[in-house]
């Protein structure tokens, strides 16, 4: 039982689980002011992160989201009618819908985008490049033997 309190990957899970809750509170609280949930602008930067200039399928969009499809389709239901984004039907299989960023959607990915690296830098200010870029390629290994595992 000593190792198990000594060795810190011990510590990690509900300590990333924890932190993860609050870190995401933190953005939600600060950029609530653009009147964007954190439900409504993480889809929002997903898409932009899967490819701004390309259609993406909602499947896709609901994975990196970390969402099951219904629960995406009301969020993006609500990006629709800001005009946000738009649907559009795969030119090959009408079965999958493509989501696709509008130019004000674009237009308010870049004002979040702004944001968040202000707060993220105000989070992160005592963190190095060198230990940002060590958590990053440990998440990076933890994501992968999660996606093995499933």
């Amino acid at each position: 039982m000593k190792e198990a309190l000594t060795d810190p990957r011990h510590r990690i899970g509900i300590r990333l689980v924890g932190l993860a809750r609050r870190w995401r509170q933190a953005l939600d609280a600060r950029l609530s002011a653009s009147g964007l949930s954190d439900a409504t602008w993480a889809p929002l930067m997903h898409l932009h992160e899967l490819g701004s200039d390309n259609d993406v399928s909602q499947s896709a969009l609901a994975a990196a989201v970390g969402l099951d499809g219904s629960s995406l389709v009301r969020l993006l239901d609500i990006l629709v009618e800001r005009g946000l984004i738009e649907r559009r039907p795969h030119p090959e299989d009408r079965r999958v819908k493509l989501v696709h960023l509008t130019p004000a959607g674009r237009r308010t990915v870049a004002a979040l985008r702004k944001q968040l690296q202000a707060i993220e830098s105000e989070l992160l200010a005592d963190i190095g490049e060198q230990d940002a870029l060590a958590m990053l390629r440990a998440f990076e290994r933890i994501e992968a033997r999660i996606a093995a595992q499933a």
